[in-house]
């Protein structure tokens, strides 16, 4: 069997379940996914992105976004939705909440299950990938197996 560590930041949609289990074919593969939901922390980010894509309506409504303890039931919430998922289309699958050091997180997750890749899975981040400061370049320095980055799909 073949194991994947699934790094996302918002629930996965049919298309996304549809992308990373069938990434190998009728290979029979097992998920942990970790989902680390964008926090207060790079607001600024998220609108340099938004600017930079095109999509200034989002910008306006930034300061609409769930607070923090909102925010975690919701990302809970997403977390559960994704793997139950990946479970309906015959997949194994186990998630997890990152809360705090998601590359620590992510290393342990790798060494821990023998993952053989990691897939992150986000929308686009112009300014963190241009940088190389987004999730999938960092991780490929730390995680010892092949790290995969996919932008996710929108509803």
């Amino acid at each position: 069997m073949f194991t994947t560590v699934l790094m996302i930041e918002k629930p996965l949609v049919s298309a996304d379940v549809e992308l990373v289990t069938t990434l190998h074919g009728d290979e029979a593969v097992s998920f942990l996914v970790l989902m680390q939901p964008r926090g207060d922390q790079d607001r600024l980010l998220r609108a340099l992105d938004d600017v930079a894509l095109g999509e200034l309506d989002d910008v306006v409504h930034e300061d609409e976004e769930p607070t923090s303890s909102d925010g975690q039931q919701t990302a809970r919430a997403g977390l559960r939705h994704s793997v139950n998922a990946l479970r309906e289309v015959g997949a194994d699958a186990v998630g997890q909440l990152i809360e705090k050091h998601p590359l620590d997180l992510l290393t342990k997750a790798v060494e821990e299950t023998g993952a053989d890749e990691v897939i992150v899975l986000t929308a686009p981040h112009l300014v963190e990938e241009f940088f190389h400061r987004d999730w999938a370049s960092r991780a490929r320095h730390r995680v010892g197996v092949p790290v995969l980055k996919l932008f996710a799909h929108s509803d």
